[in-house]
C-alpha cells in the first residue's frame, strides 16, 4: 500500500511539473500541507488561466489508512480583491484502510470483514477560498469538501485549512 501511494504521489507531482501553464492567479503550481479531518499533502497545478487540478494525499487516523484524491477546480476572483479567489470543483478519491477500524461494530458487515483491508473509492466535491501572498510565495486558504464513500455508503463532510508554497 505504501509503495502504491508513493508511486501515485510521485506520478501526480511529475505530471504537474510537466504541464507548464501560467495561471491568472499569478502562480502555476503550489505544494503544501492541508490540515483538517483529512490532513496531508496537497499539490495544485493550473492547466488553464481559470482551471486547476489538485491532488491530495491524506492520512486517516480514525480508519488507519490513506487516501488519494484528485479534483478538477474552476477559479474566479473573489470580492474584487487581487489575489483572492473562489474555487469549486469535482473529482474522486481512492483509499486504503484497515478493515478492523473501517467497519464499526454496529455496521452489518463488521464480523465478516473484521481483519480485512478495505479499498474505498468515491466522488468528491470542493468549495474554497484561497489568497495568494505575493510578497512571500505562499497561498493560504480554507475549503469544504463533501464526499460520498462507496463501500460504506452515505455522505460525509471534510473541511480544512491549507498552506502552499507556490512557483
Amino acid at each position: 500500500m505504501k509503495n502504491f501511494i508513493r508511486f501515485t504521489f510521485t506520478l501526480a507531482f511529475m505530471l504537474s511539473l510537466a504541464l507548464g501553464a501560467q495561471a491568472q492567479s499569478g502562480y502555476s503550481t503550489g505544494i503544501g500541507f492541508r490540515g483538517g479531518a483529512a490532513s496531508g499533502l496537497t499539490v495544485k497545478h493550473f492547466i488553464k488561466s481559470d482551471a486547476a487540478i489538485e491532488g491530495i494525499l491524506s492520512s486517516s487516523f480514525r480508519y488507519r489508512g490513506a487516501t488519494v484524491t484528485v479534483l478538477y477546480e474552476k477559479h474566479a476572483q473573489a470580492f474584487n480583491t487581487s489575489g483572492l479567489q473562489w474555487y469549486y470543483g469535482l473529482g474522486g478519491h481512492l483509499g486504503f484502510y484497515e478493515g478492523r477500524y473501517y467497519y464499526h461494530k454496529k455496521h452489518k458487515r463488521y464480523d465478516e470483514h473484521y481483519h480485512d483491508n478495505v479499498v474505498g473509492f468515491g466522488i468528491d466535491g470542493i468549495l474554497g477560498l484561497e489568497y495568494y501572498l505575493k510578497d512571500i510565495p505562499f497561498t493560504v486558504g480554507a475549503d469544504i469538501k463533501p464526499y460520498i464513500n462507496i463501500p460504506s455508503g452515505g455522505g460525509y463532510w471534510d473541511s480544512a485549512l491549507h498552506v502552499r508554497y507556490v512557483f
